[in-house]
């Protein structure tokens, strides 16, 4: 990035956003920030709020004007507001609908608009594949067929995010992302278990049969690519697969928890789950995704799955200590 870019940040006190936010100002960069802290907190962000080169404005992506006042002259836009709860698009996909697909499409009229935007980096998802026949599962892997209604609004955004850019001239990065993790997170199986053994630390509930198994990577490896890809990409629209090159089950990570809080003789009960051993519907069971794209620009995963579910869950029993 240029040292005169003003960037907008979606999603900005969320998890993945704030610490990308961290990253941003460390380079000197002015960063606006919107968020409706539906998922995101000012606790995440507060030791940015005296910066002059900080801006955070309390709005919603489903108001235009709102959006309008946060975007103003930045040329760089961060898209990473979303409902992340992929369980709760079963349930409620309006929700999903509004917050995802009605709120990129608003973004991106609000930046058509102001004419000021450059370029435009979303954070999509690994769910876009649904169960691929190929794993690793490649960027240019077809046909894209998502399993769960969060999956489908993610693709969705990417098609009007596409559009747009071909349209109205301003480039795309896409980023399809495995599980990210680390200090923050506020949904996921870690947090979900520490949550689950705070409760009660001599059983653990596991949805599903255990098995599934899925790529992690921790959020410094996440926010660094993110980086990278902006600064390297080419192509008008370029996406890129972000992930771990590795995977570990749920099983597992459920054994690195109780350990981790210094947990003994914890009983694992497991749900057995649905369609298939599956944690909940809509719930891919095998992922990996294929990163070479993005280690050809330069980056690799500092750490692996494992490691990364160790580092996020010390991260996470430690921040819970300090509530």
């Amino acid at each position: 990035m240029r040292g005169d870019n003003k960037v907008f940040v979606t999603g900005g006190a969320g998890f993945i956003g704030s610490h990308l936010v961290d990253a941003l100002l460390t380079q000197k960069t002015d960063v606006n920030v919107l968020d409706n802290f539906s998922s995101g907190t000012k606790q995440n962000i507060k030791q940015h709020l005296s910066d002059n080169s900080f801006k955070l404005v309390k709005g919603d992506l489903l108001n235009k004007k709102e959006v309008s006042e946060a975007l103003e002259d930045c040329d760089i836009v961060f898209h990473l507001a979303a409902n992340p709860e992929v369980r709760l698009s079963s349930i409620d996909p309006e929700t999903h609908f509004q917050q995802n697909v009605v709120a990129t499409f608003n973004l991106l009229e609000v930046a058509r608009i102001t004419g000021s935007v450059e370029a435009f980096v979303f954070t999509s998802s690994s769910t876009v594949y649904g169960e691929p026949a190929q794993i690793p599962t490649p960027e240019d892997y077809a046909p894209l067929e998502p399993i769960s209604v969060y999956g489908a609004t993610k693709l969705a955004c990417e098609a009007l995010i596409t559009a747009y850019a071909h349209t109205y001239g301003f480039k795309v990065i896409i980023y399809r992302l495995a599980n990210i993790i680390g200090s923050r997170s506020q949904h996921g199986a870690i947090h979900d278990f520490i949550k689950k053994l705070r409760s009660n630390p001599e059983q653990l509930e596991i949805l599903g049969d255990g098995t599934q198994t899925k790529s992690y990577l921790y959020i410094t490896d996440c926010i660094e690519a993110m980086l990278l890809g902006l600064e390297k990409a080419i192509k008008r629209v370029e996406i890129f697969n972000l992930g771990s090159e590795d995977q570990i089950n749920v099983k597992a990570i459920a054994q690195i928890v109780v350990e981790e809080m210094g947990l003994k003789n914890v009983k694992f009960k497991l749900t057995g789950g649905v369609d298939g051993g599956r944690g909940w519907k809509g719930d891919v069971k095998n992922m990996l995704l294929d990163v070479s794209r993005l280690k050809s620009l330069g980056w690799k995963p500092k750490l692996k799955s494992e490691e990364a579910v160790k580092q996020a869950t010390k991260d996470l029993v430690k921040e819970q200590n300090l509530k």
